[in-house]
């Protein structure tokens, strides 16, 4: 791609762009019916971002850069809603929804059976969708029904909300929907937060809701979340006569709607059927549903039948029952996650659950066992939603016989024997082992990256294979390879044996921030890797170092501090440690700057600069002790504003902050080295 260079020619170039980006986005999430490959998409979304990089006044609010999130909120506007979002009466039973029914006949004075629209109920969280001339300008939550909160740049991170409507959508419209997360989904986001000592969500609909209610949306942006529309609220324009069509319409202007699972039928032994087919195979859904909303399918016979103070008359939520089974625990094993996180799972007397025999269940974290006051041999109520482990939900503590057995934290990992901390702030407890087996993949990958050890060639395929053959027993042991043990491997020729071997050979010499980033100690991430090494200047000096001698270091926590006493506390790691010295593996040391103009000052850089690239301008103020941020906040000391500098140049000028152009960046630079 050749950049634009005139204001002109990339707002015509940019306007094509997100306009294939856009259609493509409504193809995928809307139709599910893609037309290039996603390596295609990838490409014209980096030529989005890159024109508005270099052309800021481009990112407009329907922009698709937006999925990515904006600046962080200090809190959410309150947003009323035109029309109110109502709650649904919930019917437990087919008497109940009969009288339903009834009542509805009674209030239309027909004596014929009313045709219903019957829509799967999501289990997720209601939100309000608001366009103008079809482009996305609010969006909220349900709130009390009246007044929501409002949470627009976090909608526009969903895939499935478009940011644009399609041609002959009303001037304003008001749409509801149902932002939810799929199971498959749910469950790898939760081991992902298991791994990573973070709290993990009861259900997809907590999930959701959390993901939602983000003060950050660049973190909502990060949430696998989808939207289902449903309905609406004031539109400008005429509407079909039947609340069947007008789903069909709102898929026709873009939005993302359920028609597959909708259906017109008539009376209420149609909406039994409907309901009984669907609670056949609410297991094989991707997401979970907790049972069929039922509308009165005539939009005029609505208007007719009107709201009650908290519900519409014209629809109902017919429930499923819950799907819950009573069963004994009956001990407690304790898995290792890949990244050395210790996970509690209960071994249960088998129970059958929706049809389903369940024998496991999660009990996430020790946190969560003391919540339930949880004991092996406890007699427990266990929940199914959809999940192939499923939750225990409460402790019929009543039931005690006094013989139940406390289940402790651990002090050694079952699977290596290797210590076991609890870090402050975290909910799990974590195998310090470098070579536990549980972790030691993930490890090597990790340790053989590009951002860390740069060994180029080493990737998943040969990491497994080094495993498989037994190899390795950690990544020490990468450096005592031999060209012979390379020919076990599958079609592995001379030539890639030994550039294989020669890039592991030039891995001894990296930088010792990236040597500390691929050790993969805990919450050590390329930045504090490198604020590490230049504080301590070398890898002797970092493991002697206390924990009062790191939280003195600017930018490093408590949990950072104990993370790192923690791992070079750990004998096992200490002999790797030693086993790669002795293979020849010696970081370069850092120069320790300390007191220079930059330590402890924090730089925004916004613009493009003339003779500086932007990264070439953060590393060399990260080389003279200072910090560069994404984003501007109270704590920045320097704004450097390069040519069409956006946002974050207002930000400054509210808050104070010196601002400095390129000559004066430079000056400073000067200063420094003078």
């Amino acid at each position: 791609m050749t950049m634009p260079t005139t204001p002109e020619q990339a707002a015509r170039r940019h306007a094509e762009v997100a306009a294939a980006l856009h259609r493509h986005n409504h193809l995928y999430y809307v139709l599910d019916r893609p037309e290039i490959s996603d390596s295609a998409y990838d490409e014209l979304f980096r030529e989005l971002l890159e024109l508005e990089d270099a052309f800021p006044a481009l990112a407009t609010p329907d922009s698709p850069s937006r999925r990515v999130g904006a600046a962080p909120l200090e809190r959410f506007a309150a947003v009323r809603h035109s029309l109110p979002m109502l709650s649904l009466d919930n019917k437990k039973s087919a008497d109940e929804l009969r009288d339903f029914d009834t009542q509805v006949r009674k209030s239309l004075a027909l004596s014929d059976e009313v045709d219903y629209v019957c829509e799967m109920k999501l289990d997720g969280l209601a939100v309000e969708l608001v366009y103008a001339e079809g482009v996305l300008v609010n969006g909220a939550t349900r709130g009390d029904g009246m007044v929501g909160e409002g949470i627009l740049e976090n909608l526009k991170t969903i895939p499935s909300v478009p940011l644009r409507l399609q041609a002959g959508a009303p001037a304003r419209l008001e749409v509801r929907g149902e932002v939810y997360i799929e199971l498959a989904e749910f469950q790898r986001w939760n081991r992902e937060l298991e791994e990573n000592g973070a709290a993990t969500y009861v259900n997809p609909r907590n999930a959701a809701a959390g993901s939602l209610r983000q003060l950050d949306s660049r973190v909502t942006a990060r949430r696998p979340l989808q939207i289902f529309c449903y309905g609406i609220g004031e539109v400008d324009g005429p509407l079909p006569e039947s609340h069947g069509v007008l789903l069909q319409q709102l898929q026709a202007w873009g939005l993302r709607v359920n028609l597959a699972a909708t259906k017109v039928v008539r009376g209420v032994d149609g909406v039994l059927a409907y309901y009984n087919e669907l609670l056949a195979r609410r297991d094989q859904l991707p997401f979970e549903i907790d049972g069929v909303v039922v509308k009165v399918d005539r939009l005029a016979w609505q208007r007719d039948l009107g709201e009650k103070s908290r519900s519409p008359r014209w629809a109902a939520a017919f429930k499923f029952p819950p799907r819950q089974a009573e069963t004994i625990v009956e001990q407690v094993v304790l898995q290792v996650g890949r990244t050395g996180a210790i996970t509690p799972v209960a071994q249960l007397t088998p129970v059958e659950v929706s049809g389903v025999t369940v024998s496991r269940a999660s009990l996430h974290n020790w946190d969560e066992i003391a919540r339930l006051d949880l004991k092996i041999g406890d007699r427990v109520v266990v929940e199914r939603a959809g999940d192939v482990i499923p939750d225990v939900v409460r402790v019929l503590t009543e039931l005690r016989s006094g013989r139940e057995r406390s289940i402790p934290l651990p002090v050694a990992c079952p699977e290596c024997g290797s210590p076991v901390t609890r870090l402050e702030g975290e909910v799990v407890p974590r195998c310090q082992g470098l070579s536990c087996p549980a972790q030691l993949k993930e490890s090597i990958k990790h340790f053989a990256s590009r951002a860390a050890m740069d060994i180029e060639g080493l990737g998943e395929r040969y990491v497994e294979q080094l495993l498989t053959l037994g190899l390795i027993a950690s990544v020490a042991d990468l450096y005592t390879l031999q060209r012979g043990d390379l020919f076990r491997f599958e079609r592995m020729g001379e030539k890639l044996a030994d550039n294989l071997l020669a890039a592991i050979a030039a891995s001894k010499t990296r930088s010792l921030a990236r040597f500390l980033f691929a050790l993969g100690i805990r919450h050590v991430g390329i930045h504090l890797a490198k604020v590490l090494a230049r504080q301590f200047g070398s890898l002797d000096a970092l493991a002697a170092a206390s924990r009062d001698e790191l939280r003195a270091v600017h930018e490093v926590g408590p949990q950072v501090a104990d993370s790192v006493v923690a791992f070079f506390a750990a004998p096992r790691n200490r002999e790797i440690l030693q086993q790669l010295a002795a293979s020849g593996v010696q970081p370069e040391a850092t120069e320790r700057r300390a007191g220079g103009r930059f330590t402890g000052k924090t730089f925004v850089f916004t613009g493009g600069l003339d003779t500086l690239g932007r990264k070439e301008a953060q590393e060399l103020v990260e080389s003279l002790g200072g910090r560069a941020a994404g984003s501007v906040s109270k704590k920045t000391d320097y704004v450097v504003a390069g040519a069409d500098a956006g946002s974050k140049l207002d930000k400054a000028r509210e808050l104070g902050i010196t601002i400095l152009d390129e000559a004066g960046f430079k000056a400073l630079l000067q200063e420094e080295g003078e």
